[in-house]
């Protein structure tokens, strides 16, 4: 069996080997003549899975280590009668530390108190849905928005658009999708952005294509507030004037703890072995196992909010990516979309939060609680 796959997959050699030949690839370069005699095609989002790549191949089993699919012509993929496999939710935990990061920062640089603000969290998907446990754990108010979710009475209750536009902060968790009764292409365009309440925060760690980044590129010159961007609608190709607007600008990698690479890994690779009618050993446990943890100590007299905003950027502090991105307004264009790759493959091991445990005072600070809901390993000292 022969097996194409994108090299930026976590242990994707040493995982797939076990049923076959396993030539890698840089995703962005996979092309027909390379699958045309393979058997099974394993990608990330930088690679199109339509009719132009696999027309006339070999490939009988596709799937991709992402949560999202618009990458994929999935309506191709099964009239083709070629099996696919995702990993969805494989990166909520991780998109949900990214965010607290973020809004912890701009709640110390704004100086606000988050449990002051009103989010709004459009999408309530398994990372939309997590969100909104991590802030009515943090004591944050939540407004929730997700049309075809609240049409199959799932979840809820969820609030009209024009109440998510009321909000303090909203945050993006929606798919890419440019068809159907509830389209997201350009969901953002000047419309939404005129309705924004003024400082309104935006965030977007779903897909680029969600924003319409010519409208928020004006929007921005004609009224500033705070904006936080992990996507970008034409990568590894950025907006620059967008880049140097944003308070926070990273790329494309809300989604990248190790743990979160490893969990669509074994997604993958277990959706593979019933395709193929075996049973798999491997496991991305025995690979966490050996790394270490990190510790936080938070002394006593640390007050709850301050004591959770040191834990989560104790954890991670998303400033770091966001500089890391920044130094590309130094370069030309052709090199500041070499480096975004490059950020993204040689990206550093970010673990999620039950790799770190916080030490507290006395074991029952009122920190304890909430931190263990969120993830955390919680100790006393």
């Amino acid at each position: 069996m022969k097996i194409v796959a994108d090299c930026q997959i976590p242990y994707v050699h040493q995982v797939f080997s076990e049923f076959g030949e396993v030539i890698m690839r840089e995703g962005r370069a996979i092309n027909p003549q390379q699958v045309r005699d393979a058997d099974v095609l394993l990608v990330r989002s930088v690679t199109r899975i339509n009719a132009e790549l696999l027309s006339g191949s070999n490939v009988g089993f596709v799937a991709s280590a992402t949560s999202g699919v618009d990458h994929v012509d999935v309506d191709y993929l099964q009239q083709a009668g070629i099996v696919f496999a995702h990993a969805p939710g494989c990166n909520a935990q991780a998109v949900v530390e990214y965010v607290l990061s973020s809004l912890f920062v701009l709640a110390s640089q704004n100086q606000f108190r988050l449990q002051d603000q009103v989010v709004g969290i459009i999408g309530c998907g398994q990372i939309g849905s997590r969100l909104a446990q991590a802030f009515s754990t943090l004591g944050v108010r939540c407004l929730l928005n997700d049309p075809p979710l609240k049409e199959a009475a799932v979840g809820g209750p969820y609030s009209d658009l024009q109440d998510i536009l009321n909000a303090d902060i909203i945050t993006l968790h929606v798919p890419l999708t440019g068809s159907g009764k509830h389209p997201t292409r350009h969901l953002v365009n000047g419309h939404f952005l005129s309705k924004l309440k003024p400082g309104a925060i935006l965030v977007n760690t779903s897909r680029g294509g969600v924003v319409d980044e010519s409208a928020l590129t004006q929007n921005l010159r004609q009224r500033h507030f705070p904006l936080v961007l992990d996507v970008w609608e034409h990568e590894p190709v950025i907006n620059r004037e967008l880049l140097a607007a944003v308070a926070i600008g990273t790329p494309h990698i809300a989604g990248y703890t190790l743990d979160a690479r490893l969990r669509a890994t074994d997604m993958i690779y277990r959706r593979l072995c019933v395709y193929l009618h075996l049973s798999g050993s491997w496991s991305p446990d025995t690979e966490l196992a050996h790394l270490p943890g990190r510790d936080v100590k938070i002394e006593a007299g640390v007050d709850t909010l301050a004591g959770l905003e040191m834990a989560v950027l104790s954890h991670y502090d998303v400033r770091s990516d966001a500089a890391a991105l920044h130094q590309s307004l130094n370069m030309e264009a052709q090199a500041a979309s070499r480096y975004f790759d490059e950020l993204r493959r040689s990206y550093p091991v970010r673990r999620e939060f039950p790799a770190t445990t916080v030490s507290l005072s006395a074991a029952d600070n009122p920190l304890a609680g909430i931190l263990d809901r969120l993830g955390f390993r919680v100790a006393s000292h």
